[in-house]
């Protein structure tokens, strides 16, 4: 045993005095220190990081502090509880934050809660074993998996909680970002995002939320970068892929065969046809999707963000045309308040899909909108607006590292529903504007944003003369680094 190792025979009486909940609640605690071990019994996970040597005597005080066991501090490992909280202030800590706040968090829900919780996330955990006893921590691990919540990742259990009413552990998870991005500020460089006076109402960009740890071995944490760089940057970056190409000047590189994967779901049925043309013409490998319900269009988006084939491909462009709300689409089956649009740019993102680290990803989205009067349920997951702290550090250096949220093109459309009762079979003007623009061979050489800006002047034009109930609502977001020419550069 070295001189950092714990006794077993410590190991052994604690696991031994320990219940089933508190065992369960000491491994979820423990999850991210050994992830090769998510599925091993508590005595088999503290004895396999003990020889790692990443359990001290501190760590395992930390362990039964965070579980309450404050007898066990005394009894075993003669320590009091006020020493270990002057530790913790110290900042000696094992257990990541956020790994922290799932379990007050599930020791301050009743079971009815709980249940609850897995009711409303049924359609987005249709795949895992949802038993009726399932604990908050095993919830918390399943959508994990799904990857649907992570350490900067909360939004999905803030709005549950909303819906049933805890405006206190809201409270706590505010809390927690907010802690988290003042920790990343202050601690090691990172990037941050920054308002932009051209893009008003910014919703695209993720707070970069870390768990803000500093575990007793001094091990790195991983912590969400994201950035607007103020201005361009002139500089070769490493790409992922195997070409291991640079990208040169201020363009991206647009040359592979295809260009990337074109990802077309149509909810109402206009437009697929002619958006597949589109695609197909300017060297995407299209798949095209009608009527989708949510389980269907979720499986979808993950299996597309999972394709290996993104990895030889300089692009990728998602297109949605759905019924809606500003902030959701109904697919065919209308689930509550339906799909998170924000879910859908989060499975493209770099943490979630590598293969398109520091590659234009594009999205454009026309929404139907359907009055609040007419949905058919009350908001369940609706994405909260901007109350995020949102942080400036001009100062922040360049790193050889493409920020996650970096690359990222959003257009977004919106005109009510009566547009499609009025004439059902009608293409939507935003959808029929963009692929007239993207065909002609004078506006193709354009970048995405001259083309763009030209796609607003003729959505502008018409609402000039349409009716306001026809009039469609255009707003673009964009994290671009670099010009995008949809054409081989």
């Amino acid at each position: 045993m070295t001189k950092h190792q714990v006794p077993a025979v410590l190991i052994h009486e604690i696991e031994q005095e320990l219940d089933e909940e508190e065992e369960e609640m000491m491994g979820f605690l423990c999850r991210d220190l050994a992830p090769d071990l998510a599925n091993a019994d508590l005595r088999e996970l503290l004895m396999a990081l003990n020889e790692r040597e990443k359990l001290s005597f501190l760590g395992l005080s930390e362990l039964l502090y965070r579980v309450k066991r404050f007898d066990l501090l005394r009894r075993i490992l003669k320590t009091e509880k006020a020493t270990v909280e002057a530790d913790l202030a110290r900042s000696l800590r094992l257990v990541p934050d956020y790994r922290v706040l799932m379990v007050e968090i599930n020791e301050n829900l009743e079971k009815e809660e709980v249940s609850s919780l897995v009711f409303l996330l049924r359609d987005y955990t249709a795949r895992m074993k949802m038993a009726k006893d399932k604990s908050f921590l095993a919830l918390v691990i399943d959508l994990e998996k799904l990857n649907l919540v992570a350490p900067n990742q909360l939004d999905l259990i803030e709005n549950c909680f909303r819906s049933i009413h805890r405006i206190d552990l809201i409270k706590k998870i505010q809390k927690y970002k907010h802690e988290a991005v003042m920790c990343s500020v202050h601690s090691q460089p990172v990037y941050v995002n920054a308002h932009q006076a051209s893009l008003p109402n910014l919703s695209l960009i993720d707070p970069p939320y870390s768990s803000g740890i500093q575990n007793v071995n001094k091990e790195k944490s991983q912590i969400g970068q994201s950035v607007i760089l103020a201005e361009p940057v002139h500089m070769s970056i490493q790409e992922s892929g195997p070409a291991s190409y640079k990208v040169f000047d201020d363009k991206y590189r647009m040359q592979s065969q295809p260009l990337g994967i074109c990802l077309i779901i149509d909810c109402i049925g206009n437009d697929a046809d002619m958006l597949e043309e589109t695609f197909r013409g300017l060297g995407y490998d299209v798949h095209c999707h009608k009527y989708l319900n949510t389980n269907t269009m979720n499986q979808t988006l993950i299996d597309i963000a999972r394709l290996q084939k993104h990895r030889n491909c300089d692009s990728f462009i998602c297109i949605l045309v759905s019924r809606g709300n500003s902030k959701s689409i109904f697919c065919t089956d209308h689930p509550f308040s339906g799909f998170p649009l924000e879910q859908v740019k989060k499975y493209f993102r770099a943490d979630s899909c590598p293969e398109l680290l520091g590659k234009p990803k594009l999205f454009f989205i026309q929404s139907y909108i359907v009055p609040d009067n007419e949905q058919e349920c009350t908001s369940l997951l609706e994405v909260d607006g901007n109350n995020e702290n949102i942080l400036t550090n001009a100062e922040t250096p360049w790193q050889a590292t493409i920020p996650q949220v970096a690359d990222i093109f959003w257009s977004h459309c919106k005109v009510n529903v009566s547009t499609l009762e009025k004439s059902s079979n009608s293409s939507s003007y935003y959808l029929h504007c963009l692929a007239e623009l993207l065909c002609s061979p004078h506006k193709r050489k354009l970048s995405v944003l001259d083309i763009h800006t030209e796609l607003n002047r003729k959505v502008y034009e018409w609402n000039k003369t349409a009716d306001p109930s026809q009039q469609y609502s255009l707003l673009l977001q964009h994290t671009l680094r670099r010009k995008l020419f949809l054409s081989a550069t």
